[in-house]
């Protein structure tokens, strides 16, 4: 009996000590908060840093506050080109392995990229020109017949089945540089518009593409009619006005994917922020806004914040930042000085749900690309055979990804002089503010929580995204 009561009596202070052990955790994780910074003038690339508790008089203040609350984040990532995709296919498959954890887990150091823009066809970093229904010159296709996916079988589905065994919740955003060439005016891959008489033929090659990606388990989450409408120059390309994407979406596109019940979103003009007017033109049209979800941007034109315009005509709507380059070789001062400021700050500022860096891979000679396509967009990673850099994208990116999760809310937070930053809550209840110095010397400043406040400091032209428990 003694013996039974002594066991009992162990048994019992051993579930109290992990009782006290496990509150103890609990109330260090409710009241801690993390750094991860990226530093250049020091060197340090997205790695986490020490941060103080409590507050520093006399210090400018970042306050977050969590009752008002803005859009929800779908995420963060990279264009996965044709060409990517052949760099990445072509590695073996442990370096492939290792690659793809480390940018899409959210395990460890890895930094959790969460979002994907792929191309309908090749884009102009791929490395040829091709759509889903290529004929020779002077036949047509009206029904399809000789649609395939035979491309992107190859090299792209291979690496998209890979990454969603990683994140099967990953967002796919798929966008057309060109239809086939015999749907257009100049029966080029570049340039030209759709021929009206295509219309209901080209509503259904894209029916076609999102069921066959489906098919090989692929969601297509949304779709953007064309990318850069207003760009003919690029190999592939074309250019679609407003008033034609308007008239593709109220004639074709709309009653097609509604008949065939596909749910992916359609997203309009997929361009510069210096065209407002393009999509607000199709969305003050309620036969073609009644099928749209929102508006895509990019920034080689135009001001971030021109995209609130957009937003407040049609706050219904959403918008989605699909596109921006890093020129090779690369500075990675330079580089977070833009896309940190204005994208990965300034996009969810202005009411953006993602942000999309261009391009995922290339290799050491920024290859491969079309004729004609970009021969200077370096890659978020170069490979070179089995070999990795990380480039400034990598980074970027890593900011926001690995911490602002999909079905994170942006959150108030207050602009300072020189400290740029934004706020979210992620789906954990955590705070996450990035901050970005654009000054010319080292700043401290502090963050209010709610209760909770921390200090820090950031070199001039460095970021900090700072978690806040």
């Amino acid at each position: 009996m003694t013996f039974i009561f002594r066991k009992f009596s162990l048994i019992l202070l051993a579930l109290c000590a992990s009782v006290f052990v496990e509150a103890q955790h609990a109330n260090r994780s409710k009241n801690s908060a993390e750094l991860w910074l990226t530093d250049p003038a020091d060197s340090v690339l997205f790695k986490r840093q020490p941060v103080e508790t409590g507050e520093v008089a006399g210090k400018q203040t970042i306050t977050v506050n969590k009752s008002k609350v803005y859009q929800s984040m779908d995420g963060f990532g990279y264009a996965l080109t044709g060409g990517s995709a052949m760099l990445i296919h072509k590695m073996s498959a442990p370096a492939r392995a290792k690659l793809l954890n480390e940018l899409f887990s959210t395990d460890g150091n890895s930094i959790g990229a969460s979002y994907l823009r792929i191309s309908v066809g090749s884009s102009d970093l791929d490395d040829h020109v091709f759509s889903y229904d290529d004929l020779p010159a002077g036949e047509t296709d009206p029904q399809l017949k000789k649609f395939s996916l035979a491309n992107d079988e190859k090299y792209l589905i291979p690496v998209l089945k890979q990454i969603l065994t990683i994140n099967p919740k990953i967002k796919i955003l798929a966008s057309p540089w060109s239809p086939p060439a015999w749907m257009k005016t100049n029966r080029q891959t570049y340039g030209g518009n759709l021929k009206p008489g295509y219309y209901q033929t080209y509503a259904q090659y894209f029916v076609k593409y999102i069921k066959g990606m489906k098919m090989h388990g692929i969601p297509i989450d949304a779709l953007t009619i064309q990318n850069e409408p207003l760009n003919p120059k690029n190999n592939p390309s074309m250019v679609m006005e407003a008033p034609e994407q308007a008239d593709f979406i109220i004639k074709a596109l709309g009653p097609a994917f509604q008949k065939a019940m596909v749910k992916t979103k359609i997203v309009l003009y997929d361009h510069n922020a210096d065209r407002p007017d393009y999509p607000i033109l199709i969305l003050d049209n309620k036969e073609a806004a009644k099928y749209v979800d929102g508006s895509a941007f990019h920034l080689y034109g135009g001001k971030i914040d021109t995209l609130t315009s957009v937003h407040n005509a049609h706050p219904d709507k959403n918008l989605y930042f699909t596109e921006q380059w890093v020129g090779a070789p690369g500075n990675l001062r330079n580089e977070l000085k833009f896309h940190i400021k204005e994208l990965i700050i300034g996009a969810p500022r202005n009411w953006c749900r993602n942000v999309i860096e261009w391009n995922l891979a290339s290799d050491q000679n920024q290859e491969p690309h079309t004729p004609g396509g970009c021969d200077r967009c370096l890659g978020a990673v170069t490979i070179n055979g089995e070999n990795v850099t990380r480039n400034p994208a990598y980074y970027i990116i890593a900011q926001a990804a690995k911490f602002v999760r999909p079905g994170s809310r942006r959150v108030e937070s207050n602009l300072l002089p020189n400290l740029p930053n934004v706020a979210f809550v992620n789906p954990k209840g955590e705070t996450i503010v990035i901050v970005y110095n654009d000054g010319d010397a080292k700043e401290s400043f502090n963050i209010k929580d709610g209760k909770m406040m921390i200090t820090s400091s950031l070199n001039a032209g460095a970021v900090g995204t700072y978690l806040l428990r």
